[in-house]
């Protein structure tokens, strides 16, 4: 696979990449595109610093809450693995029985930053000539470079700019015409 089938986009807010990914998919899934992967909307919890992760594994569902409740007191991460491995593990039997265009994943987080979570379905992805749209935050980025050891083309955090690349890029590896 060339480098620019392999995209990603970036954001140092805290869940800055989730709203243009949620809308990307969806435009691309309305223009016909066999989308999966995931993406993610989080909502409110109660309290001022309680946020329930939830992603949508694409293209229509089911959503999987991948947040744990750790109390009030709690400061540490909140991600419940078994939630995440649950869309991966969804997501990963879409990628292998297609048809698949593009493979977006809402988020390369400290899950794969070390080694675990979607790392090994974008690796597939590569494998199968698929192209494939990451959502990085300042945290994992220097990992996520490391793992797919090519360059990586950086789109801006447009939804415009992101649709077009992917339909750009289907349109070259031949899955549409």
């Amino acid at each position: 696979m060339t480098g620019d089938a392999l995209a990603c986009v970036a954001s140092d807010a805290r869940g800055g990449v989730n709203p243009v990914l949620w809308q990307v998919a969806h435009r691309l899934i309305n223009d016909g595109l066999h989308i999966v992967g995931t993406v993610q909307r989080d909502s409110q919890g109660k309290g001022a610093r309680q946020c329930n992760m939830g992603v949508l594994v694409l293209p229509h569902g089911p959503e999987t809450r991948i947040s744990q409740s750790l109390g009030a007191g709690a400061r540490g991460c909140r991600l419940d693995p078994a939630g995440l491995e649950d869309a991966v593990s969804l997501t990963a039997q879409r990628l292998e029985t297609g048809p698949v265009d593009l493979l977006i994943v809402n988020k390369f987080g400290k899950h794969e930053a070390e080694g675990r979570g979607f790392r090994w379905v974008i690796a597939r992805a590569i494998e199968l000539e698929i192209p494939v749209l990451v959502g990085l935050n300042r945290l994992n980025r220097q990992e996520f470079h490391e793992f797919v050891g090519v360059k990586v083309l950086q789109l801006p955090l447009d939804e415009r700019a992101i649709a077009n690349w992917s339909m750009s890029i289907v349109r070259s590896t031949s899955w549409i015409t």
